[in-house]
């Protein structure tokens, strides 16, 4: 056995917002004549997006919504929680925001990703992205040079079904044609990436982010498993790939 395909989660795996949620929609907002704290924004952000995932999960694709409404939605809610009632005032801000949230410069490429990417590639392993986004990701991993590493790009939106459903996993197999034994997936949800990967009988990486890692989390994952950073994937696969030599 030798791996052959890995998978990519992109948010916080490859790539993370330039400024934090608030402060983009704070900036926004102003430029709209609203002046709405950006921290007030960001909690507001984080129980509306939680609220609009669970009622109408996937981008609401199965329940007559795009993702475009859907994001639009957020935002409306985001600033109506932080208390700016006024709908019409916010739907240019919401508009300005989607298409901000399209393009390059809102987002930056996280160290040491296009130097692993590129490490991968020169080792003959296939790429491929399994992210829970919508259809603005190609745009935007083009914009940022990203786009050329990847065999596809599956999203969510395009499978119809969002990390964790093995389904989605499944269908990025079966696109690149190889077995969950030779492919593995690299993300930072331990549970959207790590177990969902897992699940279908692929192999998993976790990146861990600058928070502490939760132990029980800690305690379930083997530590050749766990991805300090990026620059740690290489030697990674170079002890996974000597271990399925032995068996």
């Amino acid at each position: 056995l030798q791996i052959r395909l890995l998978t990519w989660d992109v948010k916080d795996t490859l790539l993370r917002l330039r400024q934090p949620v608030g402060e983009e929609y704070a900036t926004k907002a102003r430029a709209h004549g609203l002046e709405v704290e950006a921290a007030t924004l960001g909690r507001a952000f984080r129980q509306a997006y939680r609220t609009q995932s669970h009622s109408f999960p996937n981008y609401g694709l199965s329940q007559g919504l795009t993702s475009r409404r859907w994001w639009l939605d957020v935002v409306s809610q985001t600033f109506h929680l932080a208390g700016v009632p006024d709908a019409q005032a916010v739907a240019p801000i919401a508009e300005q925001l989607y298409e901000d949230f399209c393009k390059p410069g809102t987002w930056q490429v996280l160290e040491g990703a296009e130097a692993t990417l590129r490490g991968c590639r020169k080792r003959g392993l296939r790429l491929a992205v399994v992210s829970n986004f919508d259809q603005r990701l190609e745009g935007i991993l083009r914009g940022l040079g990203l786009r050329e590493h990847f065999d596809f790009v599956l999203t969510s939106e395009a499978a119809g079904w969002p990390k964790p459903d093995p389904r989605i996993f499944h269908e990025a197999l079966r696109l690149a044609r190889v077995d969950p034994a030779v492919a593995a997936h690299i993300g930072d949800s331990y549970h959207c990436d790590y177990k969902g990967s897992q699940a279908v009988g692929m192999r998993s990486f976790l990146v861990v982010g600058p928070e502490p890692l939760d132990p029980a989390v800690k305690g379930s994952i083997p530590q050749e498993c766990l991805l300090p950073s990026l620059s740690h994937l290489l030697p990674a696969l170079d002890r996974l790939q000597g271990s399925l030599l032995e068996l």
